[in-house]
Formats: C-alpha cells, structure tokens, sequence
C-alpha cells in the first residue's frame, strides 16, 4: 500500500480504533445529527455517549473528529475545552468536537490507547491521531487545526456536516457572529444524510435520486449519491476475502472493482486509483470500460479538486491512449 500524505509533525502516532465497532443503529442519531439543523448551532457536542461517538467516527471520513477525553475535576481540562469550542463551531462545519467525561467512563481513554486525561485526539478518516494534552495560546491552537484541514484535504476528508448542536449559551455557536448561521440541508439531503447516519444505504441513495430527479444540475446530489453507493457496496464485505479473491484473479474486472472500493473508503486513494487504471491498461476488452466507468464514479466520491484526482485522470489517459 502507498503512504498516505504525511501529517505536521504533531499530528502524527496513529492509534488502533479496532475496538470501536460500528453499532447496527448508530445510537444518538437524533441528538447528534439532528439538532440544531434548523438553524445557527454548534458543531460541539458535550457529554457524547460511546453511541455518540461511535456515529461521529464513521462522520470522520467526512470531516475531522476531534475527541476531547476530558478529565472534570482537572482545571486544564476545562481550559481546553474552552480553547476549542469557539475555534471548531467558528469554522462552521469542517470539523467537529466531542467531549467525552473520561471519569465517569474511563473506558474511553482505553479505546484511544491512553492511561490519563485530558487529553485531544483528531480521528481522520477513522484513523485517530494525538492532537494535544494541555491548553495551548489560542493562537497556536487555531494554527494546528488549520494544518489539521490541511492534512484531512489531502487525505480526501474534506467535507462539510450540519451542526451537532443548538448554539452554545455563550453565542459563540455556527459562524462568527458578523456572519449569517449556515443554512439548513435542502430536505431530500436531510433525508439522505439522515439514512447514511443509520446506515441506510438504500433510503440514502433513494433520497438522492429524488433530488436528482427535482433538479438534474444538483451535483451535491450526484456526488452524495456515489458516496452512499460507496457505503452500500462495502458495508457487507469481507475485507480478507476481497482481496484474496482479487490476488488470486487479477484478470475478474469486478474483484478489482471491489478491492478498489475498500481502498477508498479505508483512504487509500492513490492504492485504488491506480489498481484499476494498471486494470485498464492491461484489459483492452469490455471489462476496460466497465473498470473506466467505476474509476471515473470514485473520482466524484474525492473530488476533482483533490490532486490525486487530476493525476489519475492523466494516468487514465495514457492508459487508455
């Protein structure tokens, strides 16, 4: 497997999440995707359960999640939290925040790999990475979060959600406050985003044919339509199995397709793409443009702002040419 783009140096020390199982109906669904939406919230959420955090992690492939393992009784730790509540919600949508109360359930800290608090931990893509473990200048902070963007756009996490929360007491809740609150999701997108959050693939990509269906041009639609596919195609899937099958046929177009798949949605964008365009180069039969068209729908599922789409795309060309 190739590497993936490399974090800032303080950002590094990634840690096994294994233990985090996705739960067959992410638990907290109403509160943590549901509130706020109507209109200015907050993307922090405060006392997240272990369903919440769960459903926030399988949103890490999305946006960042940075995980606050909060200690109440220590000073520092409220410090943090005040650190970072503003910086996240005035970012409106890229990343989130979740506090979790470390002693009243310390169990949490053993799934980050951790023995004390308070400490913050960013998940990527699913893929926990140590942020901090005391208050930093506010500053310093907002500069980490920005290199924190910086290395999710690379990784393909580049997204936006609706908030978590209503606006926080302190007003300091959605935008600044010069700025008008974000806008609510149009319907069918709720509905869809609402689906994905319960792992309702189906309900998901249904939603977003009808958007499409409303207004052809929607290319939110389009492109949350493939993500949804995406989810629906891999939810099932052995991991192993796929990619002994894919080893031991090279030739089968859609055991390519389906180790490509896996590749994607575990971030491994540059081992998928070029899985199936050295498929494509090699393949000068029908199964070369049934691997060009699943090629071309994962390029909409990163973006064609992503580099990694731009030389692809090159790289597809000469195969084909």
């Amino acid at each position: 497997m190739s590497q993936q783009p490399a974090m800032p140096s303080h950002l590094r020390g990634a840690l096994d999440l294994s233990s985090l199982k996705k739960p067959a109906a992410p638990a907290g669904s109403g509160d943590a995707a549901g509130a706020g939406k109507a209109g200015a919230g907050s993307w922090v959420l405060d006392r997240a359960s272990q369903g919440d955090l769960q459903q926030l992690i399988q949103l890490s492939s999305r946006v960042p999640v940075l995980v606050h393992l909060a200690v109440p009784s220590d000073p520092s730790s409220q410090q943090i939290q005040d650190l970072m509540a503003p910086a996240v919600d005035q970012r409106a949508g890229k990343l989130i925040l979740a506090r979790v109360d470390t002693e009243a359930e310390p169990e949490f800290l053993q799934v980050f790999g951790l023995q004390a608090g308070p400490a913050v931990v960013a998940v990527l893509a699913g893929q926990p990475i140590p942020v901090l473990n005391q208050p930093v200048p506010a500053a310093q902070f907002n500069q980490l979060l920005d290199e924190l963007l910086t290395a999710a756009a690379q990784n393909g996490v580049s997204g936006t959600v609706p908030p978590l929360a209503p606006a926080r007491a302190d007003g300091a809740g959605g935008a600044d406050a010069a700025e008008p609150s974000q806008p609510s999701l149009p319907p069918l997108h709720q509905e869809a985003y609402d689906a994905i959050e319960r792992g309702d693939y189906a309900a998901a990509m249904d939603a977003y044919r009808r958007a499409l269906t409303e207004n052809p041009g929607d290319h939110d639609a389009k492109v949350g339509l493939t993500q949804a596919g995406l989810f629906a195609r891999t939810a099932e899937m052995d991991a192993a199995a796929v990619r002994e099958q894919a080893a031991e046929n090279p030739d089968d177009v859609q055991a390519q397709i389906d180790v490509a798949d896996l590749d994607l949605l575990g971030g491994h964008v540059d081992d998928a793409f070029n899985r199936l365009v050295r498929f494509i180069a090699a393949h000068p039969g029908e199964e070369r443009n049934t691997a060009r068209e699943h090629l071309v729908e994962l390029y909409s599922v990163v973006g064609d702002q992503d580099p990694r789409t731009a030389a692809s795309r090159k790289a597809l060309a000469l195969a084909l040419f």
